[in-house]
């Protein structure tokens, strides 16, 4: 990232600390807190059960259910579902982003829209368009860039007033949507037992890409939990850390296709919402990992006092997994040389990523363990080795 950008991102930052503090004190987030650690840790232990619970309820909901082993499949899944269609519209999705969904549907010439909007704005940006932030993906740009850079990719002169900027990417949004018919989000939390996915924005738009023909939902097995209650407890917890509020303005539960039984109490389909529902699970490795891994509930708090991420951005993480956490998951996601690249040894183990993450993620130890099996199986920085080799023979590492 360049230092402007940096800057720019140090100050969003921030703001974003000043919000939390005072709710970060509250009681009831503390409780809540110690609920969701209990959650995470236990639901982890549990996922190929619920994989299949999962599967069972969401079927006698009437949605379609898909299982993804890795990325190629779930790419494969969701192209299956989408190869007729000239454009579809997606939230944002640190998933998806893992997926590389953008970049497969461009080969595919299948146009994609963004409804977030930062993550429409990152999506504008011709070049070096990487988020800096899970939940703020343009938090790194100022307001004159951002104008600079919808002015020039829609054409339509803008000034550099957020509220400006605001209106004429909704109204670009709202005006590509009405050529689509398949919306594809993310969860932040699936109820196993309930067969149930929650979805939080503040934007509004995932209730438009809900309501469409087709809503794909492609979501991780380690956002499963047991049941309902637990999952909006887990992204009430997401929402307090990530943006300082209690609540976000929405909180979406999907529990089937649009229906209705007002006449005669005879179901009947496709009312105002989607006619049909798919819900495609992503293993992609996470099984394999370090259960500590998948406790994250995706808030990046993380990030946020990182010293590392503070200096370098969006180079410390893999994708839309950002920092410590995110080169972690790298290695189980990818393998270990992408680890490796993604920030592996970059890392300086202080640990604070831990104090400030809300279910107390070890992400350093974490580090400490992938770096150890890296350097066993020969996998390590060749400056290290070349550091290495000349203590062994000098005894000095010059």
């Amino acid at each position: 990232m360049k230092e402007n950008e940096l800057k720019t991102m140090r100050s969003s930052f921030k703001l974003m600390e000043e919000r939390r503090i005072e709710l970060m004190q509250d009681p009831r987030i503390n409780k809540l807190q110690e609920r969701v650690k209990n959650i995470r840790k236990e639901s982890v232990k549990k996922i190929p059960a619920m994989v299949e619970t999962a599967r069972e309820n969401f079927k006698n909901n009437g949605m379609e259910f898909l299982y993804a082993e890795d990325s190629h499949q779930a790419l494969d899944l969701i192209y299956d579902l989408i190869k007729n269609e000239k454009i579809v519209a997606k939230s944002k999705s640190n998933t998806l982003n893992e997926l590389g969904l953008s970049d497969y549907l461009k080969k595919k010439k299948i146009h994609l829209v963004e409804t977030d909007l930062g993550d429409r704005i990152i999506q504008l940006k011709v070049d070096d368009n990487k988020p800096s932030h899970p939940i703020g993906p343009a938090l790194h740009l100022k307001v004159d860039k951002i104008a600079e850079i919808i002015s020039e990719s829609l054409k339509v002169k803008v000034k550099a007033d957020p509220r400006a900027i605001m209106e004429l990417v909704r109204s670009n949004v709202l005006e590509e949507l009405k050529s689509c018919k398949i919306g594809i989000t993310g969860a932040n939390s699936v109820a196993a037992e309930d067969g149930s996915l929650i979805m939080v924005h503040n934007e509004g738009n995932i209730s438009l890409l809900s309501l469409m023909d087709t809503h794909i939902v492609v979501v991780g097995v380690d956002k499963l939990v047991e049941t309902i209650e637990d999952a909006i407890s887990v992204v009430k917890l997401e929402t307090a850390y990530a943006t300082g509020t209690a609540l976000p303005s929405y909180i979406n539960v999907i529990s089937g296709p649009s229906k209705t039984a007002d006449i005669e109490k005879k179901l009947l389909e496709d009312m105002y919402g989607a006619r049909k529902v798919v819900v495609i699970m992503l293993d992609n490795g996470r099984q394999e990992a370090l259960e500590e891994c998948l406790w994250c509930i995706g808030c990046g708090s993380c990030i946020v006092s990182c010293p590392v991420y503070n200096v370098l951005g969006n180079e410390f993480g893999y994708r839309g997994y950002l920092g410590g956490r995110g080169v972690a998951m790298s290695r189980f996601l990818q393998d270990e040389e992408t680890s490796i690249s993604s920030g592996l040894y970059m890392c300086t183990l202080c640990g604070l990523c831990t104090l400030e993450c809300p279910v107390n993620t070890p992400t350093n130890e974490i580090m400490e363990k992938i770096r150890k099996e890296s350097k066993n199986t020969g996998f390590s920085p060749k400056e290290h080795l070349k550091i290495f080799k000349s203590i062994k023979k000098k005894g000095s590492p010059f």
